[in-house]
């Protein structure tokens, strides 16, 4: 009679350990997120894909989070990527829009299709997509020209560099032009398409240096491979800390320019962020986890946030050593 208790609990240990083993797992085997990114190389985005893998990992065994896109800023590829990637039939994806209009049909398809798409970083607003995660532009591009506008105190020419078209650095610009009305000493004088790649921001920088017709006093880069190549341009002359550059995210080569001296500060982006949250907005869609409606592909509205704002921060030396240890803590992509 003594061992009736014992008995009794390992029955009740195997008829639940047998019970569980009958559930449906919530994670389907091979269920499986793409990130479609505007130019792979970029450490921005290498930064994002270390988000994917480790929010796909604490899914459970079997679920994959995979990145792809052009090796340059290329929007016809990204857009050709963005297609392979709904014709492989994942169970969501996330995409950083270069070029709203040509997303506009690819990702309607993909939605009629019943793979969720949500935009990261940079929207496509007019689109089918889902909902958007990723930087307030406009304010950050209020935070870059304030920044530059305290460096110069209020007074100064600046070059701008950029890339045109793009919704995202669009805001950004925007957004420094509003900021820009409070100082209106401080004045735009010429802007530079680097169009994504670093090499252009220098030469575009040390042509105008070069030419010595414009005199600068800054330099604002509204997008991440600017700050390198204005910094690079400067250093070729001898004018390190001569003139103020104020970057924009958190390439390593940026942040080794601040602990250099020669960008002033940057403002960086939360990639890892977007990411990691944005494939749990997609695995609440693929598993209609949000009950407000029966299904987000026939509901009358998404029952998601429409926009989700994730924020920026201002790097300069007084908190450089922060954001190197946490970009290291970051696992590298395979």
């Amino acid at each position: 009679m003594k061992n009736v208790p014992k008995l009794t609990l390992w029955l009740l240990v195997f008829a639940t350990a047998a019970l569980a083993g009958c559930q449906e797992a919530y994670h389907e085997k091979e269920e499986r997120y793409v990130l479609i990114a505007a130019n792979i190389n970029l450490p921005y985005w290498q930064e994002a894909e270390a988000g994917l893998r480790d929010v796909t990992k604490e899914m459970g065994i079997g679920v994959k989070g995979e990145m792809d896109g052009p090796t340059s800023y290329a929007p016809k590829e990204e857009v050709d990527a963005f297609q392979k990637a709904v014709s492989s039939h994942p169970a969501g994806i996330l995409v950083s829009v270069a070029n709203p209009e040509m997303f506009q049909a690819p990702i309607a398809a993909a939605i009629a299709s019943g793979i969720p798409v949500i935009c990261l970083d940079s929207d496509a607003p007019d689109s089918k997509r889902v909902m958007f995660i990723g930087t307030d532009n406009f304010r950050a591009g209020q935070e870059s020209a304030k920044r530059i506008a305290d460096i110069l105190k209020g007074h100064g020419d600046i070059l701008l560099v950029t890339i045109p078209g793009q919704l995202n650095l669009q805001e950004r610009v925007r957004g420094a032009n509003e900021a820009l009305k409070k100082y209106p000493g401080i004045k735009i004088v010429q802007t530079i398409d680097d169009k994504g790649n670093s090499n252009n921001a220098f030469d575009g920088v040390n042509a105008i240096l070069s030419a010595k017709k414009q005199k600068v006093d800054g330099i604002l880069c509204l997008e991440a491979s600017g700050g390198a190549g204005a910094a690079s341009a400067l250093h070729r002359v001898d004018m390190t800390g001569k003139i103020a550059i104020v970057s924009f995210d958190k390439d390593p080569e940026t942040l080794d320019w601040i602990d250099r001296g020669g960008i002033n500060a940057t403002v960086v982006q939360k990639p890892y962020v977007m990411a990691y949250y944005g494939v749990k907005f997609l695995d609440d869609l693929h598993h209609n986890a949000v009950h407000e409606f029966k299904d987000w592909r026939n509901a009358p509205a998404s029952p998601l946030p429409a926009w989700v704002d994730t924020g920026t921060a201002i790097v300069d030396k007084t908190n450089l050593a922060a954001f190197k240890e946490a970009l290291t803590a970051h696992p590298k992509p395979l």
